[in-house]
């Protein structure tokens, strides 16, 4: 099993990238190690060299997508930016990541794999309460500094903005990702921003 500790080798990132592009292609339901293997031109037993199973490839595409919250919350420590900014620029990045990654958002958000794999299903809610968290810290340290209202439950506040998230691209999904995330971004941050902001 892939950990997220585990740094992949080249030949895995290449495996786990093809699956991506595979699920973009065909969907979910057409990612079998039969299918990546014909895919990427090796035989099936060359693909489980690295690999012990389809769960393990989608392992390793959720390990890559968690890294890149990582990444990103770095990012916001170290430009200095207002709790404000910092919410914004998270929500912003998110949307543009799956719009940029589509296929990474219909593995996070499959209902088939919420069904029929509980070890998945545990790691993927794992990485929505890890947004969950950020989120409702975030929202604490503005209404510590007077930025967002203090009535308002961080922890209410932070399931709201995640449940919103999920809901949005779940129905982008459905569409066929037929527009733009990006602009459906926008639009919920303008009504997070009038909900939590303090008039000035």
């Amino acid at each position: 099993m892939v950990k997220e500790t585990t740094k992949l080798t080249d030949r895995q990132r290449e495996i786990i990238e093809a699956a991506i592009s595979l699920i973009a292609e065909k969907g979910i339901q057409e990612l079998t190690i039969k299918n990546l293997a014909g895919k990427i031109g090796l035989s099936e037993g060359a693909i489980y060299r690295h690999f012990s199973s389809k769960l393990d490839i989608l392992h390793g595409i959720l390990s890559t997508f968690k890294k890149s919250k990582v990444n990103l919350l770095a990012i916001l420590n170290k430009n200095n930016l207002t709790p404000c900014e910092k919410l914004k620029s998270l929500l912003f990045e998110r949307f543009d990541y799956f719009e940029k990654y589509p296929a990474i958002a219909s593995v996070i958000f499959s209902e088939e794999l919420f069904r029929n794999d509980a070890e998945l299903s545990s790691y993927i809610h794992d990485i929505m309460f890890f947004m969950q968290d950020v989120f409702v810290s975030i929202i604490l340290e503005g209404q510590s500094e007077g930025i967002f209202k203090r009535e308002i439950s961080a922890k209410i506040m932070g399931y709201m903005i995640t449940g919103a998230m999920r809901n949005i691209v779940l129905r982008w999904k459905h569409d066929g990702f037929s527009y733009s995330l990006k602009k459906e971004g926008e639009e919920l941050w303008k009504t997070i921003e009038i909900l939590i902001k303090e008039e000035s």
